[in-house]
């Protein structure tokens, strides 16, 4: 049987080696009306991590992890979602990706933002609480308790 699941990932990070905490999704499954192979991971990021990231909005660009980077990330929940849901999904995807100017903020569509749009196409309570909107697996977390239908723990 076709299905296609989608989860909601979050990277620690740490400043000292380079990365950022980060959130993203994985889409992963077949397709029920093709048969096509789903394989594919997309977060969203300041195309530079440098300070001017502090200072209002950036250069954005649309990111996927490599399979050795997934492996090492936290997977806080998944659901099996259909076809349909799929596109709309890339279609967001598409839509941040492709948006004109400097449309990544940090206060205002980071990664976190962009996996909650993801999150709410699938009809998930969403929210951002300013504490949360630097710290992905805290956010996941909340977003955990928000949907108590996911049946998901939450990670420490």
């Amino acid at each position: 049987m076709a299905e296609v699941q989608i989860h909601f990932h979050s990277f620690n990070g740490s400043v000292l080696f380079g990365r950022y905490p980060h959130t993203f999704i994985v889409l992963e499954g077949t397709l029920d009306s093709t048969g096509e192979t789903i394989d594919e991971n997309y977060g969203f990021s300041a195309r530079r991590a440098n300070t001017a990231v502090l200072n209002g909005p950036v250069e954005h660009m649309v990111l996927a992890e490599s399979a050795r980077t997934v492996r090492r990330t936290n997977r806080h929940f998944s659901m099996t979602i259909t076809d349909a849901q799929y596109r709309r999904i890339i279609s967001e995807v598409r839509a941040w990706q492709n948006a004109p100017g400097k449309y990544y903020d940090l206060e205002t569509r980071n990664c976190i933002h962009f996996v909650g749009e993801m999150a709410r196409i699938l009809g998930l309570r969403v929210a951002y609480p300013e504490d949360m909107l630097r710290r992905p697996k805290r956010w996941l977390n909340h977003i955990t308790t928000l949907n108590p239908r996911l049946g998901a723990e939450l990670i420490d």
